[in-house]
């Protein structure tokens, strides 16, 4: 029998446009996200997709600044599929951050 062959990975996103069209998927409208900026993606360690972290300054849902914020955020398919809070021992702490 023959091995089933695996698709091809899947391009580097464009973590800068995704996280500018789906900006809600990364963070609540309400937490008004300013001063955005993104890591470049890296492969997915336990998948197929990517990974980027994502910080921002947002502010709290009764109007309180809670500074800058960082989100690990997945993407598959050319799409934001989950994202979490980073914690210390995320890379993101290391990783260089650009504007979108």
């Amino acid at each position: 029998m023959k091995e089933t062959e695996q698709p091809p990975p899947e391009a580097p996103p464009d973590v800068k446009r995704l996280v500018r069209e789906q900006i809600d998927v990364v963070f609540l409208a309400t937490s008004y996200p300013r001063e955005v900026h993104v890591t470049p993606p890296r492969r997915e360690v336990r998948g197929p997709g990517w990974t980027a972290c994502v910080r921002a300054q947002l502010t709290s849902p009764t109007g309180t600044p809670l500074g800058a914020q960082t989100y690990i955020v997945t993407i598959s398919g050319g799409r934001v599929v989950d994202r979490r809070r980073a914690e210390e021992d995320d890379i993101c702490r290391t990783e260089a951050y650009e504007p979108i």
